[in-house]
């Protein structure tokens, strides 16, 4: 949505309290309200002021704002040009399944609590971007779900009064559980398959089994699929596929996305490829 004032863009979870923003304002005045969420957002160009908790803050440029649920709060430009930022919406539900997971036994405990409503912390900047950027560009569930967890993780760990609990396997146990992820992913990479789908193949906790795949493979189980997928697609281009149906067979949700990853992962395009191979 665009107007005078600037531009929004918005993304909704159907199935769970789960939003994103991004937005570029150069007068709106944001009224004084809550949400039911916890909030997370980055200023990324200008700068925004709000009163939180009695007290007037500012967000610059690569800043990280907090917002428990139904803290009040507004908003406006603190720079002449006005503001640009990302922020996600993540529900109380949302956050204590995630913490409850990642401890092993499902139960989160008290839920964390964030006392500064701004943060500067690149690390938390970094993880909320990906999360971000993973939500509005369909980066597709699993990556979503990795992506959540340690998120939600990070700012517990990094920004709330309470570290969370995790629990993590070691020696043989990992191995083992790294191991059935990875037999459920070649045998069906072309599905959506779940962080929960993995967990249960895994026997464990969906954060233990990410910690687990991570260390045994050296990269996340979506990253693995997508290399599956890559590797299905290099064959149908050898076949003499078109770019755009190897993509649609692999698995990808669209071209630009598999050209955009072939790339990153080969150093060449699939047209490329595809030239050299015939």
């Amino acid at each position: 949505m665009r107007n005078g004032d600037g531009w929004v863009r918005y993304w909704r979870d159907e199935a769970r309290p789960l939003e994103a923003m991004h937005a570029h304002f150069l007068h709106h005045v944001y009224a004084p309200h809550s949400h039911d969420t916890y909030s997370f957002g980055i200023t990324d160009l200008g700068a925004q002021a709000f009163r939180c908790r009695g007290a007037h803050h500012t967000s610059g440029a690569g800043m990280v704002m907090v917002f428990n649920p139904d803290e009040v709060h507004d908003g406006q430009a603190a720079a002449e040009l006005g503001y640009q930022y990302r922020i996600v919406h993540i529900g109380p539900s949302v956050v204590r399944e995630t913490l409850g997971d990642a401890a092993g036994d499902g139960t989160a405990g008290a839920m964390p609590l964030f006392v500064r409503p701004v943060l500067t912390d690149p690390l938390l900047t970094g993880a909320l971007a990906r999360l971000h950027a993973a939500l509005v560009d369909d980066a597709g569930g699993l990556a979503r779900e990795e992506l959540l967890t340690a998120t939600v993780l990070a700012l517990a760990e990094r920004g709330a009064t309470r570290a969370p609990r995790r629990r993590t396997l070691g020696g043989e146990a990992q191995r083992r559980a790294a191991r059935r992820a990875q037999a459920l992913l070649k045998e069906a990479f072309l599905e959506p398959i779940s962080a929960d789908d993995l967990a249960a193949a895994a026997g464990c906790s969906r954060f233990a089994l990410y910690r687990a795949f991570r260390s045994e493979f050296g990269m996340a189980p979506s990253d693995y699929q997508r290399l599956l997928r890559l590797r299905r697609a290099r064959h149908l281009l050898t076949r003499g596929l078109s770019s755009a149906d190897a993509a649609a067979s692999a698995g990808f949700s669209d071209q630009a996305h598999f050209n955009r990853w072939f790339k990153r992962a080969y150093g060449i395009t699939p047209a490329t490829y595809q030239r050299a191979a015939h």
